[in-house]
């Protein structure tokens, strides 16, 4: 658990409460906490998702792992110690919006379950939604959008997931796309159809 070093802070009540800031939304707040590989498809999708909401009258918002690391996380590099920091940061601002009605959209590799585990537990039940994007390696490096797999084959990239570092695949996620053999746009149906058997559009 990380330690509170800060003395003499209290957390204070918000005068417009969460339920009421969700019925003013139409829907529930959430997370929605894509994981898998880099080139899997987290952001793609997730912006696929955002999309269709946003299309729906829906409020939502995706924070994007290589975005959040140019601002608030541009201090952290990619060692254990430094990733299991910019998710527990991460999960602490996905918490705010999610607090706010926002449907928050988290498009991070989020390599170890110990660090998505404990962004769960500080959320109520049922707000949490473990979405793991399953691509094999083959295919991730196939991919290779940035070129990352290649700098990391060769040596010039280290501590790279799936190649020198580990990924710790989701045991009980609430969702599990199958990327190898889907689009996008299909893969954000099946999101958004299991957002709606959740019951998380209606408050």
């Amino acid at each position: 658990m990380t330690e509170q070093k800060a003395t003499n802070v209290t957390w204070h009540l918000h005068a417009v409460s969460k339920t009421d800031r969700c019925k003013l939304n139409g829907h529930k707040g959430a997370i929605l906490w894509f994981t898998g590989l880099s080139g899997c498809g987290k952001s793609t999708t997730a912006n696929a998702v955002d999309h269709k909401l946003h299309q729906q009258g829906r409020h939502s918002f995706v924070l994007d792992g290589d975005n959040i690391r140019l601002g608030l996380n541009k201090n952290l590099d990619f060692s254990a110690g430094d990733r299991t920091e910019n998710i527990r940061r991460i999960g602490e601002v996905a918490k705010l919006f999610a607090s706010s009605g926002c449907l928050t959209l988290t498009a991070f590799i989020s390599p170890y379950r110990a660090d998505r585990d404990k962004v769960r537990e500080i959320l109520p039940e049922g707000e949490f939604i473990e979405i793991y994007v399953n691509a094999s390696l083959e295919t991730c490096e196939k991919r290779d959008p940035k070129g990352l797999y290649k700098k990391a084959r060769s040596g010039e990239l280290k501590n790279f997931t799936g190649i020198s570092d580990p990924y710790e695949t989701p045991e009980n996620p609430e969702l599990v796309l199958d990327s190898d053999n889907k689009t996008s746009d299909q893969l954000a149906d099946e999101v958004i159809a299991f957002l709606d058997n959740r019951g998380i559009f209606s408050v």
